[in-house]
Parts: structure tokens; C-alpha cells; sequence
């Protein structure tokens, strides 16, 4: 890319897979595998175009990760694992541009909800209404208005802010509960993916 485009001065980390397996049940290679494409990936470009971007002290970083990386989701652990680690990755590097001095550099996390690229076709919410599934469509254009006010982290949809918030403030036992209530113990219990192409 940089030898046919040069430098970049938006980068959006937006590759993801997901295996939807327990932890016990899924293959030690679909791990890794998800752990290269989910987090690793992020390196490796953030390694090539952030240079010219504190070059310039100009430049925004995008990481689409999850809200499976703000709380553990059952049967999503390398999922969870590797979105965690996207969201602490880009935090960590804004925190480097800060130190740096690099005020021109700046930072999106996105983390939404299902979103119905097929992906996580068979996942349903036990509340719709309150949790849908969301459509890239609105998730693209949230994104964008995100970049255009300099947003630092979207969560999709807002009823996730209040659920995290929640999160760190109610013991575990009780976080646990709401997560029950919410289905959010069940909702890979369907899963089925995106069709493989033949």
C-alpha cells in the first residue's frame, strides 16, 4: 500500500474473524489465526504508516474492535481476547502520541454491538429492542461522524455505555446476574456464521 498510495493519513484496522467455539472446544490454529487477523494485524500497520503520520504530527488511527473487547462474552474467548487486546493496543498508542507531544494524531475505538454482516449470522440478543443487531450502514456512518469530531471511543449501540458503566460499578455476582437477564450468557448458544463459499 505505501509503495502504490504512500502514506496514509486515516488508517482504520477493520479485519476481524471469529470462531464462536468454547474455549476447550476450539483448535489451538483457529486461535492464533484469530489472534493474527483480530490484534496482530494492528501492529503490523500501525507499525508501517504510524512514522510518517508523528512525521507530519498529522494522521488518525481507527481501531474497530468490539464490545466483546469491553466485557467477556461465553463462547467468545479468543474473540473476546483479541478485541480487549485491540481496544488496550490503541489506547496505549494514544497514550504515546500524548506523551509525544503529537497532538495531530488522534484515535477512534469503535466497539458495536453484532453488527449483521453475517459474521455472527445464528446470534441473537435476548432483548432486540434494547440490543439489535446493527446494520453496517449505520455503524459506517457512526464511524465516520466519530472521525470527523475527533470521537476517542463510540460504543454501539449507547445502551452499551450504560452497561459498562455498570459493569465497574456493581459487584461481579450482580454484573453476572445482568448479564443473564440480558441473554449475554446464551447469545453464541445459535451461532452459525458466515457461510463458507465453495
Amino acid at each position: 500500500v505505501k509503495k502504490e498510495v504512500g502514506d496514509v493519513s486515516i488508517l482504520i484496522n477493520n479485519a476481524g474473524i471469529v470462531t464462536g467455539k468454547a474455549f476447550l472446544d476450539c483448535p489451538d490454529s483457529l486461535v492464533e489465526k484469530s489472534m493474527e487477523v483480530n490484534i496482530m494485524a494492528h501492529f503490523w500497520t500501525y507499525k508501517a504508516f504510524l512514522p510518517a503520520m508523528i512525521a507530519s504530527n498529522h494522521g488518525h488511527l481507527v481501531s474497530i474492535a468490539s464490545a466483546a473487547g469491553l466485557t467477556g462474552v461465553s463462547s467468545l474467548s479468543d474473540y473476546c481476547a483479541s478485541k480487549f487486546a485491540a481496544v488496550g493496543f490503541a489506547e496505549s498508542v494514544d497514550l504515546e502520541m500524548r506523551v509525544l507531544g503529537k497532538s495531530g494524531i488522534k484515535t477512534t475505538i469503535v466497539c458495536p454491538y453484532f453488527i449483521n454482516t453475517g459474521m455472527f449470522d445464528g446470534c441473537r440478543s435476548k432483548w432486540p429492542r434494547l440490543l439489535p443487531g446493527l446494520e453496517p450502514e449505520y455503524v459506517a456512518d457512526k464511524i465516520m461522524t466519530a472521525i470527523r469530531r475527533d470521537q476517542e471511543i463510540v460504543l454501539l449501540p449507547r445502551i452499551l455505555y450504560f452497561f459498562l458503566i455498570l459493569k465497574h460499578l456493581v459487584p461481579v455476582k450482580l454484573s453476572i446476574l445482568f448479564l443473564d437477564y440480558f441473554g449475554n450468557l446464551h447469545v453464541m448458544d445459535n451461532f452459525k456464521g458466515r457461510a463458507k463459499k465453495d
